[in-house]
C-alpha cells in the first residue's frame, strides 16, 4: 500500500474510488457544472464500473455547504408495507437473512440524485448521467481492487438457489466468473435503465417502467416491492449535527445512520490527551469507539418512527459519564443510558466555493444478489439492518427505514479547513472516520497523508485488528486482543477534500482502491 503527495487546484476538485467516475465528475465541472452535478455524475458512472460496491438499487446520503451554511439529504428507503417480522418468519428465518427478498428495502439512491439536482444542479440532468450510460453501453477496463471484489462476490452468490438469484449470474458473472482485471465489461441493460431515469428525471424508476419491472419481478419471484412502495418513496432533506473537536466542527447526518457514533466517540475524546504516545492515543480512540458504537447500537433507529435519544447521546454531561469508563486497560463495552430528548464516497468542490459529500451503497457488496431482469438494477438489502426483536427501536416494521452504516462527513471552521470526507467499510466506516480526523486535526496530516495512514478497526468485545503490525503488542500489554490484518481483512477506502484558509483545494483518494483525485 502507497500513498503519495496530495493533489491541490483552485478551479475545482473531484475525488473518488475510481478513475473513470472521477474523470466523469472533472469533466462537468470543465463544463461548468456545480459541484453537485459532479458528484451526481460520480455517483451514476460508480454504478456500473464499480457494481460490487454500489448499484441503481442502492440508497445515498450527503451533506452540501453552498457557500453559507450545510445541507443534509437522506436518500433512505424504508420497508415495503407487506414487509413484517411476522413475514420474515413464515418465509422460515429467525433472524434478518443477509441476502433474500426479506432484505429488500426501497432503493433510494436516484431520488437523491434527483433532489441533490432540483436544489443545487446547474446543467441538465441528462447531460450528467452521460458518462454513466457511455461505460455501460460501449464497456470499461476493470480495475484490479474491483476485480478482486467482483470474485468474491461469484462466490457468494454460489450457492444462492431460487429464481430470484439467476439474473445476478447471468449479468456480473458470465460463464460462470466475474471478469478479471483488465478484461472489458460492460450491461447494454443498465445503459437503457440508465438512460430511461435521465430523460424522465427518475420518474420512471419510482412511477414508471422501471417501477412495474421491479415489482413484477419481486411479485413472481416471492417479494413484497410493490409499485406503491416505490411511488411513495422519498427524500429529505435535515440539518446535520455537528460537535466542536480540535478547533473545528465535525458534521454528520442524524439517525437512521451512524454519523451519531463518529459524534459521540469525538465529544468523549475531546477532553483527553491526544497529543502524546500514539499507542495510548489509539487505546483511548478504540475504547472510545467501543463505547459511541454500543451506544448507537443501542438506541439508534428511524427517528420517524420511533424516539431517538439524539440529545442525550451528545449531551457533555453524558459525554463525561462515558469518558470515565475509559481507563488505561481494554474493557468490555455496554451501552450507557442518555438523557432523553459495501459503499462508494465521492466528494466535489467547484470554483465557487459548493462542496458535496456524497456516498452511496448496495451495503454487503452487490447487496441482496437480486437483479431484476433486462434492467441491470442490483437491489440493497439494506433491511439486513434492522432488528426482529419486539423490544428493540430498530425493529423491522413497514414503512420504517433501517439502521444505516453509510455516512458521509464533513468538516467545517470559519477560519480553518473546511471540507467533505468520508471512509467506506461498513461499521469500519464511523471509525474510520475517527482516524482520519485525528491523523488530520490533532497531527496535522495533509489529506492524502491522512488516508495513507495503517487503520484498525474494532469489531467485537476487545478484539482490534491491526494494519499496522506494531501495534499489536502495545495494544495487547493494554489488555486489547489485538490481531494483524490478514487477506481476508478489510481497513476501507476513503477521500478528502479541504479548502483550505488560503483559497484553494487540496485533496487525497485511498491508496486501498483504484480512485484518482482530480482538480481544475
Amino acid at each position: 500500500m502507497t500513498g503519495g503527495t496530495p493533489v491541490r487546484a483552485t478551479g475545482g476538485m473531484v475525488a473518488t474510488s475510481q478513475r473513470y467516475a472521477a474523470e466523469a465528475g472533472r469533466r462537468v465541472l470543465a463544463d461548468g457544472g456545480s459541484a453537485a452535478d459532479a458528484a451526481i455524475a460520480m455517483a451514476a458512472c460508480l454504478t456500473v464500473v464499480e457494481p460490487c460496491s454500489n448499484g441503481l438499487g442502492a440508497d445515498a446520503f450527503a451533506i452540501v455547504w453552498d457557500g453559507g451554511r450545510l445541507h443534509g439529504l437522506v436518500g433512505a428507503g424504508r420497508a415495503p408495507a407487506s414487509l413484517t417480522p411476522d413475514a420474515v418468519r413464515r418465509a422460515g428465518h429467525a433472524a434478518l437473512p443477509l441476502r433474500s427478498w426479506e432484505t429488500v428495502t426501497v432503493p433510494g439512491a436516484v431520488a437523491a440524485w434527483v433532489d441533490l439536482h432540483e436544489r443545487f444542479g446547474r446543467l441538465p440532468f441528462e447531460r450528467l448521467l452521460a458518462d454513466a450510460v457511455a461505460h455501460a453501453r460501449d464497456g470499461f477496463v476493470v480495475t484490479p481492487v474491483v476485480a478482486a471484489a467482483w470474485a468474491a462476490a461469484a462466490a457468494q452468490h454460489r450457492p444462492l438457489a431460487g429464481p430470484e438469484f439467476a439474473e445476478w449470474a447471468r449479468v456480473f458473472a458470465p460463464g460462470g466468473r466475474a471478469p478479471v482485471a483488465g478484461e472489458v465489461w460492460g450491461s447494454p441493460a443498465h445503459a437503457a435503465t440508465l438512460e430511461a431515469i435521465a430523460a424522465s428525471r427518475g420518474e420512471a424508476f419510482y412511477r414508471g417502467r422501471l417501477a412495474q419491472a421491479i415489482a413484477g419481478f419481486a411479485a413472481a419471484t416471492g417479494g413484497y416491492l410493490t409499485e406503491a412502495d416505490l411511488a411513495a418513496h422519498r427524500g429529505e432533506w435535515v440539518d446535520p449535527l455537528g460537535v466542536p473537536f480540535a478547533g473545528h466542527t465535525v458534521h454528520e447526518l442524524p439517525p437512521s445512520g451512524q454519523g451519531i457514533a463518529v459524534l459521540t466517540a469525538l465529544t468523549i475524546l475531546a477532553r483527553l490527551d491526544l497529543r502524546g504516545d500514539p499507542v495510548e492515543t489509539t487505546h483511548l480512540a478504540v475504547e472510545a469507539v467501543k463505547l459511541a458504537f454500543t451506544d448507537a447500537h443501542a438506541h439508534v433507529a428511524d427517528p420517524a418512527c420511533v424516539p431517538v435519544p439524539t440529545a442525550g447521546l451528545l449531551d457533555p454531561g453524558y459525554a463525561a459519564r462515558r469518558r470515565a469508563r475509559i481507563g488505561p486497560r481494554a474493557a468490555d463495552p455496554a451501552p450507557g443510558r442518555p438523557p432523553g430528548s459495501e459503499t462508494v464516497y465521492l466528494c466535489a468542490a467547484d470554483a465557487d466555493g459548493q462542496l458535496v459529500s456524497f456516498i452511496q451503497s448496495n451495503f454487503h457488496g452487490f447487496g441482496s444478489h437480486i437483479v431484476v431482469p433486462g434492467t441491470g438494477i442490483a437491489l440493497q438489502n439494506r433491511g439486513h439492518g434492522f432488528s426482529l426483536d419486539p423490544a428493540h427501536p430498530n425493529v423491522l416494521a413497514p414503512g420504517k427505514r433501517p439502521f444505516h452504516t453509510i455516512i458521509p462527513g464533513f468538516l467545517d471552521s470559519a477560519a480553518g479547513l473546511r471540507g467533505p470526507f468520508g471512509v467506506v467499510g461498513g461499521h469500519l466506516q464511523a471509525q474510520g472516520h475517527v482516524q482520519v480526523l485525528l491523523a488530520t486535526l490533532i497531527d496535522g496530516a495533509d489529506p492524502q497523508a491522512a488516508l495513507d495512514r495503517p487503520r484498525w478497526f474494532w469489531s467485537a468485545g476487545r478484539r482490534v485488528e491491526c494494519e499496522d503490525p506494531a501495534l499489536v503488542a502495545p495494544l495487547r500489554a493494554r489488555g486489547h486482543d489485538a490481531r494483524p490484518a490478514d487477506a481476508a481483512s478489510f481497513f476501507g477506502r476513503g477521500q478528502i477534500i479541504w479548502a483550505t484558509p488560503a483559497g484553494d483545494l487540496v485533496g487525497g483518494t485511498d491508496p486501498r482502491c483504484d480512485g484518482a483525485v482530480l482538480g481544475l
